[in-house]
Order: C-alpha cells, then structure tokens, then sequence
C-alpha cells in the first residue's frame, strides 16, 4: 500500500473513531440500551485496529521511531490515555458524573492527539 493510501486510510479510521466515540458517549450520557448493541461492541475495536495498524504502517514507511521523535512519542502516551479514560466512559465509570468526565477529558485527549500530528510537536501552540 502507498503512502498516500494509507495516509487517507489513517485519516479516515481517526474520524470514524471520533464519530464513534461520540455517538457512544452520547448513549451513555441518555442511559440509552444501545450502548450495550453487539454492533458498539465490535465495530469500534475493529476500526481502531486499522487506525493503529495504518498508524504503525505510516511510521514504518516514514522511517519514523518514537525513540527518535519526541512527538511521536507524545502521540503513543496520548493515546494509552485516551484509551483508559474511554474506557472510564463508555463502561468502567462507577457513576454517570465520572463517565462524563472521563469522556470529556478523552475528548480532550484525542484533540491533543490531533494537534501533535498536525504539527509534529509534542507541545503543540507553546513553539
């Protein structure tokens, strides 16, 4: 696969990812039973493993090592991050408050997420 497909395909599984996400959250935050569908809990965790698959994909065509490239780095931690505290929100959260919460920090988390990527910089806006 060339660069520019998997760039589109990466690209793409990151803005289903965040529809997801937020589709999701929003049942949780109305108490609604389709949070708990078989689709929500097979859908989300297959087009994340293309996300990360394309990911390790891009950086393996770019050459690119975490060791090497602090923003990359960065980018690893978020996501570690964002994917504890999603799981605080869409299940793990003991009360709806702290299913919120966390889901608003994950949000948080996913637009730092989108910030290093665009500018290849673990801090983005301070440089």
């Amino acid at each position: 696969m060339d660069y520019a497909t998997l760039k589109t395909l990466h690209l793409t599984t990151v803005a289903v990812t965040l529809m997801l996400f937020l589709l999701r959250g929003a049942w949780m935050a109305a108490g609604s039973p389709r949070l708990g569908a078989r689709w929500t809990r097979i859908v989300p965790h297959l087009n994340d493993t293309v996300l990360l698959a394309s990911g390790i994909a891009l950086a393996w065509t770019l050459r690119l090592s975490p060791l090497e490239h602090g923003w990359l780095a960065a980018k690893l931690v978020a996501l570690v991050v964002y994917i504890v505290l999603g799981t605080i929100a869409l299940k793990r959260g003991k009360t709806r408050s702290q299913r919120i919460a966390a889901g608003v920090a994950a949000l948080l988390v996913f637009g730092y997420m989108l910030a290093v990527a665009h500018t290849h910089n673990p801090l983005p806006g301070l440089d």
